[in-house]
C-alpha cells in the first residue's frame, strides 16, 4: 500500500443523533415503582452486549451508529435506498450463520448485533483491501484528499501495505460527463449513491454503470449528460474522489477551509448549507442536513449563490446629486449624516416617504426599518412601505427544492413591513406618479427588466432625496442621493424567514468587502442621526434585534406566530473543515 494513502489525512466519523430520548420514570416515582414498557413503536436490541432501545423499521447500520457504534460503509447514505452492495458494513447477528450487511438488516425486538468480534473485523479489512486492489491511490493529486472516505476507513481498520502486484485496471480518467462535473473512473468504487441521488432525488436517470467485473464502470446513460438541477449532490455524496466539481476542482484542499452553518440566499426554500471558506474568501457552498427543510440535498443554482459576495460589489459610501452623475466618495458616518439631513428635511417638509423592505435583506435589518417607520407615523409623517425584491421565475420551480420566489427572506419582509405594504408594481406607480418627495431602499435589488428602470428614471431624479443601502453596484445605486455599501449575506449575523415561515440562522463567514456595514447597522445609523430612534436594544446587535423582533411580532391573540419558535442559538466559532464530520 502507498505511503501516500497511510499517511493522508482523514476525518472522524459522522454519529447520528439518536431518534429521540428514552422516557424517564415520572418525577417522585420510588424504586418499587415497575418500569413502563417500552413504547410501541420501539424494539429493545443488543449491540455489542449492551442493550438499547431503537425504532421500528430501522436498519442495524442506522441503529448502531445511534448508540455511538462504529460500522464502516460506503455506499448507505441515510437520504437514499439501501443496495448493500460495497459490503463494508458486514455485522454478525446472533442466530445467522453469514454475516450480514448491516444497512440492509432491519432491526427485530431481541436481536444481538456484535460488530467487533475477530470474523467482522477480518471481513472489513478484506473488503476494504478489495475495493484498494485497482484503486489508483493518487490521493497526493485527488481533491476528495482530507474528506475522502476510503481514506479514513484504510486508517481506521486495515493500514496495512498493498499485496497487489500486478498492473491496475485502467479507465477514463479526466471525463467531461456534465456542465459541472468531472469524472475519474479508476476512482470510482461503484457504490451506486450517485445513480441513486439522479434516480431518487432528482427524479431523473443519468448514471449508471457499463460492462462487469473488474472492467465495470460509472457512466453517463446513453444519449444522456448529467446535467440535471441536483447534478452536483453527486459529489457530495461520492465518498471518494471520482466526481469532482469543475467550479472547485484545483482550488483549495479540504485541511485549509473552515465550514460556518448558514443559509443558502439562492431562492425561498431556505436550504440550509455550510460556507467553506478560507483566506477570507468563500469558496464553495454545501447541504447541511436538515430534515425539515432540504433533508440532505441542495440545487445547483444555490451552490453557485457565493460567487454574487465579492462579484460588482459597492464596497464604499458616496454623495452626489443624483442622475446617474459622478458622486463623491466619502466615508460612511459622513454619507449617513448626509442620508439623515436629507430624510429629516422631507419628513419636516411634509413630504411622503417611502420605505423599501426589501427580501434580500436580514430580519434584523427589516425590524430595524420597521421601528422607524412607526416612529415616523407617530409623528404624523406619511409613510408608505413597499416589499420588493428579485424577480419570480415561476418556471424554475419544482416539487423538490426549488422555488419560483428567488429571495430568501420574503415572508420576513412581509411581516415586517405590514398588511398595507406594496409591492413592486405599487412602487412603480406610485414614483410614475410622483406621489413620492424621498425613497429610502434597504438593498437595491428591483424585479424589474431593464427597459422598465429607463422607464423610472426620470421618476427617480424626480426625488427630493434617494438614499439606497447596495450590496452591489447598479446602473440604479448610481442614480441616489446616498449610495450606503451593505454587507451580502454571509458577512452578517442575522437570520431569513423562508416560505414555509421557518425562522433560520445566518452566520458571518467572511470579512465585509470595503467599508461595507450591514443593513441592520446603516439603518441604526440614520435613525440615530435623525433622532427618530435612539437607543433601543434592536441597535446594539444582531442578537439584541433578533430578540427584540420575536417578542414584537407575536399575534394579539395569542396564537402562535412566524417567529414562534424562532432561536437564535448558540455562537459557533469557524471550525477547520477537517474536524466538521461534514463531508464524506
Amino acid at each position: 500500500m502507498s505511503q501516500d494513502l497511510r499517511n493522508a489525512p482523514t476525518t472522524k466519523p459522522a454519529i447520528a443523533e439518536a431518534l429521540r430520548d428514552i422516557a424517564a420514570p415520572a418525577a417522585g416515582a420510588t424504586a418499587a415503582t415497575p418500569v413502563a414498557p417500552a413504547p410501541s413503536d420501539m424494539v429493545t436490541i443488543k449491540v455489542d452486549g449492551r442493550e438499547v432501545q431503537v425504532k421500528k423499521g430501522t436498519n442495524v447500520l442506522e441503529a448502531c451508529l445511534q448508540n455511538g457504534v462504529d460500522v464502516s460503509y460506503f455506499c448507505y447514505h441515510p437520504g437514499l435506498s439501501s443496495p448493500a452492495v460495497c459490503r463494508q458494513c458486514l455485522v454478525e447477528v446472533v442466530g445467522q450463520p453469514k454475516l450480514v450487511p448491516s444497512c440492509y438488516t432491519p432491526v427485530a425486538d431481541k436481536m444481538e448485533v456484535v460488530t467487533n468480534s475477530a470474523r467482522v473485523v477480518q471481513a472489513r479489512q478484506q473488503m476494504l483491501e478489495f475495493t484498494l486492489v485497482n484503486h489508483p491511490v493518487d490521493c497526493p493529486i485527488c481533491d476528495k484528499a482530507g474528506e475522502c472516505t476510503l481514506q479514513k476507513l484504510y486508517d481506521d481498520w486495515d493500514h496495512k501495505g498493498s499485496r497487489t502486484e500486478f498492473d491496475k485496471v485502467h479507465k477514463p480518467k479526466m471525463a467531461d460527463i456534465g456542465p459541472h462535473i468531472v469524472l475519474d473512473a479508476e476512482r470510482c468504487i461503484l457504490c451506486s449513491r450517485c445513480i441513486r441521488v439522479c434516480d431518487e432525488v432528482a427524479g431523473v436517470h443519468q448514471l449508471g454503470m457499463a460492462w462487469r467485473g473488474d472492467r465495470e464502470q460509472l457512466t453517463v446513460a446513453p444519449g444522456q449528460r448529467l446535467d440535471n438541477p441536483y447534478s452536483l449532490n453527486t459529489v457530495d455524496v461520492c465518498p471518494v474522489g471520482a466526481l469532482t466539481s469543475k467550479d472547485f476542482r484545483f482550488t483549495l484542499r479540504a485541511w485549509e477551509l473552515y465550514t460556518v452553518p448558514s443559509v443558502c440566499p439562492g431562492c425561498a426554500t431556505g436550504c440550509n448549507v455550510e460556507i467553506h471558506h478560507g483566506q477570507g474568501e468563500v469558496w464553495r457552498l454545501v447541504p447541511r442536513e436538515n430534515l425539515s427543510v432540504n433533508k440532505y440535498w441542495m440545487c445547483d443554482d444555490g451552490r453557485f449563490t457565493y460567487k454574487e459576495i465579492r462579484s460588482r460589489r459597492h464596497s464604499g459610501a458616496r454623495i452626489g446629486s443624483g442622475r446617474g452623475l459622478p458622486a463623491q466618495a466619502v466615508s460612511v458616518d459622513k454619507a449617513t449624516s448626509f442620508a439623515a439631513e436629507r430624510l429629516s428635511g422631507t419628513v419636516q417638509k411634509g413630504g411622503t416617504i417611502g420605505l423599501v423592505f426589501n427580501a434580500q435583506a436580514e430580519n434584523e435589518a427589516l425590524f430595524g426599518l420597521s421601528q422607524v417607520a412607526a416612529k415616523l407615523e407617530a409623528a404624523g409623517a406619511t409613510v408608505r412601505r413597499y416589499v420588493v425584491g428579485r424577480k419570480s421565475h415561476p418556471e424554475r420551480a419544482d416539487k423538490i427544492l426549488r422555488h419560483a420566489d428567488m429571495n430568501p427572506n420574503t415572508r420576513g419582509a412581509q411581516v415586517f413591513a405590514g398588511a398595507g405594504a406594496g409591492d413592486a408594481d405599487a412602487l412603480r406607480s406610485d414614483l410614475g406618479k410622483g406621489a413620492l418627495k424621498a425613497l429610502w431602499m434597504v438593498g437595491e435589488d428591483l424585479p424589474f427588466d431593464d427597459a422598465v428602470l429607463v422607464e423610472l428614471a426620470p421618476s427617480l431624479d424626480a426625488l427630493e432625496t434617494f438614499v439606497v443601502q447596495a450590496v452591489h453596484d447598479s446602473p440604479l445605486v448610481r442614480r441616489a442621493h446616498v449610495q450606503l455599501p451593505a454587507c451580502t449575506w454571509a458577512e452578517v449575523d442575522g437570520s431569513f424567514t423562508n416560505a414555509k415561515s421557518m425562522v433560520q440562522r445566518i452566520r458571518c463567514s467572511v470579512s465585509p468587502a470595503g467599508d461595507a456595514r450591514s443593513h441592520m447597522e446603516l439603518v441604526s445609523m440614520i435613525a440615530k442621526k435623525t433622532r427618530w430612534v435612539e437607543g433601543e436594544a434592536w441597535q446594539k446587535s444582531p442578537r439584541q434585534a433578533f430578540l427584540q423582533l420575536t417578542a414584537a411580532v407575536q399575534p394579539q391573540d395569542g396564537s402562535a406566530g412566524p417567529f414562534a419558535s424562532a432561536d437564535w442559538g448558540r455562537e459557533l466559532p469557524p471550525v477547520q473543515l477537517r474536524f466538521a464530520n461534514s463531508r464524506g
